[in-house]
């Protein structure tokens, strides 16, 4: 094993899961927690003041999703080991994370050693994932790969900046609220949202929140949460 310390940032919403891989993890000699992050934007932010060798990321989150938020970092930090760690084994999760460049996912109910082999893995450059999902892709990898052995991932058709204010629509939050999480005028914010239902050709909120859950941005729960609130 390499003297070099493994740094590691742990991005998870809940804070007591959060806490338990953080100890978990302080176990570890050759891992080093460097920060952690309870949304996708605040990920991005320690992601690029620490540049963390290896995030674990969960996908279900308020503000910014792990996708999304995926997306940014591997923009910024190429060489950095994203590994998806979700409660979700759905095939659209793991194709999303896969799009926007994560190297693994793992199930939160996988193992503790496994997540640490996993980790180490990650780290020397190769693809983990939790075995029942890396049975599902090897059946379905031919399914993914088109006659001309391209792939036949879907391109999306959205900017990271009108995925995350999609989000945050969807989460239920008003234009002046948005604009003032994400520092712009209300203005550029309606213009975003109009742009959106353009795009999509969806007519109203509640098409726009139909749509997210159904991509997977957010998840129903969130939006029943919000709703209620």
């Amino acid at each position: 094993m390499s003297d070099e310390k493994i740094s590691l940032l742990i991005v998870e919403d809940h804070r007591i899961v959060r806490k338990g891989l953080l100890a978990l993890l302080e176990l570890e000699p050759d891992i080093v927690v460097v920060d952690e992050a309870e949304n996708g934007m605040e990920a991005v932010a320690c992601a690029i003041k620490h540049k963390p060798m290896v995030i674990l990321m969960d996908i279900a989150m308020p503000i910014l999703n792990g996708i999304e938020a995926t997306k940014q970092i591997m923009k910024k930090l190429p060489e950095t080991r994203v590994i998806i760690l979700s409660a979700y084994a759905d095939d659209n999760y793991v194709d999303k994370a896969l799009e926007v460049g994560a190297c693994g996912y793992l199930l939160k109910q996988c193992s503790p050693s496994l997540l640490v082999v996993a980790i180490r893995d990650a780290y020397n450059g190769d693809y983990v994932f939790s075995p029942s999902i890396e049975t599902r892709l090897k059946h379905l990898n031919q399914e993914k790969i088109d006659n001309n052995g391209h792939s036949k991932f879907k391109t999306q058709t959205l900017s990271s900046r009108e995925n995350q204010i999609l989000q945050l629509i969807a989460e239920g939050m008003s234009n002046k609220v948005i604009a003032n999480l994400l520092t712009i005028s209300i203005k550029t914010v309606d213009k975003h949202r109009q742009n959106l239902m353009k795009k999509l050709s969806i007519h109203d909120t509640a098409g726009l929140t139909r749509y997210a859950i159904t991509e997977g941005i957010i998840e129903n729960s969130q939006h029943s949460r919000r709703s209620s609130n």
